[in-house]
């Protein structure tokens, strides 16, 4: 189905969300329309967050708005959505447009299969009518179904579009670019190089897999690394109650602006906290380019400047290779909690792979290499 009768379909005129690779079609629909347009359109730091700006929109207005998102980003608006929209409490109507990932019998990574299994069973117990749409979907198909979903909506309800792999279409093209010259697989290279033997904690997408083609092509194996693969926006937090645990081991985090955004809380909590052997990694290419490279707004924030506020002992950014390793040595020689925002450019290999051990083998290799630390 074509994004445009999708579109028209839902006769909305605000839109927010967290980008999904399986809702490219919509995602580039709305770049290529509105651009970043405050008024029409909004790319958020969670989906929690998008459901709160949608309320928002619809109180001022009086209108119905669109959320799109990722299955996985169901947990994230379950508390605005069982305490906020819920008819038992403001009665805020919504659109959900979600990414159906691990999809029973569609294989998809680990991290997506659980989600898909419990995909519409979470939308039935927040009480949200859904219609899942498939490549075989017809546009009278989808207006029958908004048809049935108008009087929920017009009763305070909440209402959903499960996307299949494949359902929308839309023949528009963006280019997705920065000016940044680092390379994101460079960046991590020069990271191993430093870190040696430290444990490293790196966030979900693709930073995840180059560490571990990274790890593959070196012919280091992969118990230095715990990949997460899945939970964006927590790898720091997981890399802080490590570092907690392990006072006198190097741990590195290797996170995304997106992932970092997403849950920036976390670094109020690590600055709190201020384990003396953490280095923090922002590699912030500006964009949410695993699933297809809409823009983030890390690119117009100060990261620096939040991290020092939050308490990091130290904080730098780097725009080259050389300014990077000279940060990544300071950070490995003195104690501190250090933080280091990399700029980096769009893109990645065309052939780059995906982990080939199982996210459990990553778990229990991991393990046995930090109990043989002090």
């Amino acid at each position: 189905m074509k994004v445009e009768d999708f579109l028209e379909v839902m006769q909305s005129e605000f839109f927010t969300g967290v980008p999904d690779s399986q809702l490219k079609p919509l995602c580039n629909y709305l770049m290529n329309t509105y651009a970043i347009d405050p008024k029409h359109h909004l790319i958020a730091a969670n989906e929690g967050n998008c459901t709160a700006l949608a309320a928002g929109y619809h109180l001022a207005t009086g209108k119905v708005p669109v959320v799109y998102m990722q299955n996985s980003g169901e947990g994230n608006v379950i508390n605005p959505v069982a305490s906020l929209l819920n008819d038992k409490v403001y009665a805020i109507p919504m659109i959900f447009v979600i990414g159906w990932r691990g999809e029973p019998g569609v294989h998809d990574e680990p991290q997506h299969i659980y989600q898909g299994e419990v995909t519409l069973k979470l939308l039935e117990d927040m009480d949200i009518a859904s219609f899942v749409i498939g490549k075989e979907t017809t546009a009278e198909e989808l207006r029958a179904a908004m048809g049935r979903f108008r009087p929920l909506l017009e009763s305070g309800k909440q209402v959903a579009f499960v996307v299949r792999k494949g359902a929308l279409s839309y023949e528009g093209k963006v280019a997705y670019k920065n000016d940044n010259k680092m390379l994101r697989e460079d960046i991590i290279k020069h990271i191993v190089a430093v870190s040696g033997e430290d444990p490293i904690v790196s966030t979900t997408g693709k930073a995840s897999r180059e560490l571990f083609e990274i790890r593959e092509a070196k012919n280091q194996g992969h118990k230095y690394d715990f990949l997460t693969v899945g939970s964006m926006g927590h790898s720091s937090s997981i890399a802080l109650g490590i570092a907690i645990n392990k006072p006198k081991q190097r741990i590195w985090c290797i996170d995304g602006d997106g992932a970092a955004l997403m849950h920036m809380g976390a670094m109020a909590v690590m600055g709190n906290a201020k384990p003396q052997n953490l280095v923090h990694i922002i590699i912030n290419n500006s964009a949410h380019e695993t699933v297809g490279g809409m823009p983030t707004v890390a690119g117009s924030i100060q990261l620096t400047a939040i991290a020092e506020a939050c308490g990091y002992d130290t904080a730098e950014k780097v725009e080259d290779f050389a300014a990077l390793d000279n940060a990544l040595k300071k950070a490995k020689e003195a104690k501190g909690l250090h933080f280091i925002e990399a700029a980096c450019a769009i893109g990645a290999r065309d052939d780059l792979g995906r982990p080939t051990t199982t996210a459990v083998e990553n778990k229990e290799n991991f393990m046995a290499y930090l109990q043989g630390l002090e």
